[in-house]
């Protein structure tokens, strides 16, 4: 690189007034993410371009092209396409094509139940003779016992997924191999180390879906009249109709700039070498997109060199060039601003029920706004993650109370409550914060996040956390083995996993657990023990919902760095043009870990709809395993070992019990005969008494005010402490642990 050269003191630019007259920075979202919710990484930016006060737009084009297809208007054009193709289909495609005319007339009813405009219709789809059913059906006989605990409405909304599932498959089969509802042409973008693939693809005329995207394409085009194009591709999934929406950019509106950033450009892209890239797209971003996006802005509006532009990919006489001289830092976390969602069909999206467990459906039922409460992880130590790059590696967490500024502020736009906090591994310090900010906000809010499984979640912060609004957790488990976790660098055991989704599950937190097989040097015995740990956390209820992975080896990851400190060899030798990041390798141990992926992953499902736990492990899998060398009992004799209460004198203390009052009483009981007094605590779901000597309850009712989750600032036990000592009481820390004070400790009384 020769920009240096280029390089004047002018580079420190000012923002918002440099953005240049063609139009607004247009953010795009091509298809396919999620149906319940907006992907937010549009939203972080439209946020942030708020507080530089660079005018943008947003558009998730996957749930447009959902919407359209998924019609009236949309199955009639399909089916009419289907008949004009007149191709052999399968029996099951003959079927739904036979009718045809039902599936059109009950879509646009069925599309507007599932995006909560039409309850009612829960009734007739629940009837034999409402819905049109093809093979996807064939499951219920197998799930006909979910729905004796689920309501009308979410039976109506399993069935309605089963009856989309199967137009999925119609056009699976018929139309576009590609497509999926959260992916499309995914497996053009996963291991695509070459371009060729890709590039040959787009060569080829449009598929059915390109031509629905590329018609939305045109006409939001036409209407932002954009002086440059975002476009966010998070997922592999979303690879392919990135680049043909790129394409047609390209070929339509030439002058206008078109730049890809987001999750795939982050993790596969960063040893980019291929110049075809560059005939759709002008510019590609890494990391975090605020500062590199605001000096593109800049640079369109003439006021910053190319060369000055911050992690930003271009073509340069014909080969690519990596820029990155910007002297300008990134920008803190706390000054990117609240995510905007507007522009987005809020309540277009549609919520579907793929499977009846309460905490699985999370990710795909409901609409979920989207917050980040720490950038990185705080934890960076997990060998098979990606922790060299800065989406991992660069922690930064925000205040409490910002948090809640934020998520008021959202409120108030979206009229959404619910809060999925997408963090990599959410710090229990600052879940801790914001539970009490939540409680002295008196905010009513609903949320879920992802966390490490330590020990710092005692069944008294877990109560905090509930009390918030807290309602789900997910972590990684992954090889629920000692040994292995210890080589991950976990920084857990399995017996501490237990204990903390004990204390979880105990407040009604559900909890999911990410799994893993194939690690480095992880033997058959291992695995077969991995599953008998997971199937015992299921069959005590202290995990309700799980998924496993396959291990892939990743550049960036401390495996993937030093395969060899592993026991395993890379077969990956050469630096591919496009996507780096998967990497092939040889296990010293020689076995073969897909196998096990069929048998992992139906125990799995019949753990998490509470069946399966006295089937022989052997009956998952369709080759010999070895008995597992996990005692019948482990799980249980964890979670009979209690974590003794730590006195720490910094420790916050908080009353999350209802209304208390109090009497005198003559005497304590009639072998006590001190006097006391009765505290009457008026709880959510009944009314109860405590009966403690005079002096402590005393001191107890003026203290319970000062400690309710709503006052400004928390006391701390060493205060507390001291105040108590001022009353004459006793030492404390004797009383804390007396038999006294234990039921308003388990009632509502905590340490955290």
């Amino acid at each position: 690189m020769n920009h240096l050269r280029m390089i004047g003191v002018e580079n420190q630019c000012g923002p918002s007034a440099y953005f240049h007259p063609m139009g607004p920075v247009y953010l795009i979202t091509p298809p396919f993410t999620q149906l319940n919710t907006p992907y937010p990484a549009t939203a972080y930016l439209k946020g942030f371009l708020n507080t530089r006060g660079i005018p943008a737009r947003q558009d998730d084009l996957g749930i447009e092209v959902i919407l359209r297809l998924f019609s009236q208007r949309g199955l009639t054009d399909l089916f009419d396409h289907i008949a004009g193709a007149d191709q052999p289909v399968s029996e099951n495609s003959r079927r739904i094509i036979a009718l045809r005319d039902t599936y059109i007339r009950s879509i646009d009813a069925v599309i507007a139940f599932l995006q909560g405009r039409n309850p009612t219709l829960a009734h007739r789809i629940c009837q034999d003779h409402f819905l049109p059913e093809a093979s996807r059906f064939a499951q219920l006989d197998d799930l006909e016992w979910a729905f004796g605990a689920l309501g009308i409405q979410d039976q109506a909304k399993h069935l309605a997924t089963l009856y989309l599932e199967d137009l999925s498959d119609l056009i699976q089969e018929c139309v576009d191999p590609h497509f999926g509802f959260s992916r499309y042409a995914e497996r053009l973008g996963r291991c695509a180390s070459t371009f060729d693939e890709i590039h040959a693809s787009l060569q080829a005329p449009y598929t059915y879906i390109d031509t629905l995207l590329i018609d939305l394409l045109e006409e939001r085009m036409a209407e932002v009249r954009p002086g440059l194009v975002a476009i966010s591709v998070p997922f592999p999934g979303n690879l392919y109709a990135g680049f043909r929406c790129a394409q047609w950019i390209k070929a339509h509106y030439p002058d206008v700039p078109v730049a890809m950033g987001g999750g795939f450009a982050n993790t596969e892209l960063r040893s980019l070498s291929d110049p075809r890239v560059f005939d759709f797209f002008d510019f590609i971003t890494l990391d975090d997109g605020e500062a590199p996006l605001e000096h593109l802005v800049e640079h369109l509006a003439g006021k910053r060199p190319q060369a000055l532009l911050k992690r930003t990919f271009v073509r340069i006489d014909g080969q690519v060039d990596y820029l990155n001289f910007s002297l300008d830092k990134d920008y803190k976390q706390e000054d990117c601003g609240t995510p905007d969602y507007s522009d987005l069909p809020l309540d277009r999206y549609i919520s579907v029920l793929e499977v009846a467990n309460p905490m699985h459906r999370m990710w795909s039922d409901g609409r979920w706004n989207k917050l980040t409460m720490a950038h990185g992880c705080y934890w960076g130590k997990c060998t098979f993650c990606d922790i060299s790059l800065d989406y991992i590696q660069k922690y930064e967490p925000l205040t409490a109370a910002l948090l809640c500024d934020r998520m008021e502020e959202m409120i108030t736009a979206t009229g959404e409550t619910g809060f999925h906090f997408v963090d990599e591994a959410a710090p229990p310090a600052l879940m801790r914060e914001l539970a009490l900010e939540i409680l002295r906000r008196k905010l009513t809010v609903t949320w879920w996040t992802n966390i490490r499984f330590e020990k710092s979640f005692t069944r008294d912060l877990c109560r905090l956390l509930r009390a918030s609004g807290c309602i789900g957790v997910s972590g990684g488990l992954e090889v629920a083995s000692d040994r292995l976790l210890d080589l991950i660098q976990k920084g857990v055991s399995v017996a501490q996993v237990a204990r903390v989704t004990r204390n979880f599950t105990e407040q009604g937190i559900m909890v999911h657990a990410y799994l893993m097989y194939a690690f480095p040097t992880q033997t058959v015995q291992e695995t077969v023990d991995s599953l008998e740990m997971v199937r015992q956390l299921f069959e005590a209820g202290v995990i309700q919902s799980g998924f496993w992975h396959q291990f892939a080896m990743t550049a960036h990851s401390p495996v993937g760095l030093d395969p060899a400190g592993f026991g395993v060899e890379a077969t990956t030798t050469t630096v591919g043009t496009f996507a780096n990041n998967d990497m092939d390798y040889v296990d010293a141990t020689g076995i073969d870990h897909d196998r096990f992926s069929y048998g992992l992953k139906k125990s799995l499902l019949n753990f998490m709809h509470g069946i399966g736990f006295d089937f022989p492990l052997q009956d998952w899998f369709d080759f010999p395993i070895p008995e597992t060398s996990i005692p019948q009992d482990y799980i249980q004799d964890a979670l009979h070992e209690e974590e003794p209460f730590k006195w720490r004198t910094n420790a916050k203390v908080v009353w999350l019990g209802g209304p208390v009052s109090g009497r005198p009483i003559p005497r304590l009981s009639k072998k006590d005969d001190r006097e006391g007094m009765e505290l009457t605590v008026h709880d959510l779901h009944e009314t109860y008494s405590v009966k403690l000597p005079k002096e402590l309850g005393q001191w107890l009712i003026h203290l319970i005010p000062r400690i309710s989750g709503d006052q400004k600032e928390c006391l701390i036990l060493g205060d507390i402490a001291s105040d108590a000592d001022a009353a004459g009481l006793a030492d404390l820390e004797l009383l804390w642990e007396g038999r006294e004070m234990r039921k308003l400790r388990e009632r509502g009384l905590v340490v955290v």
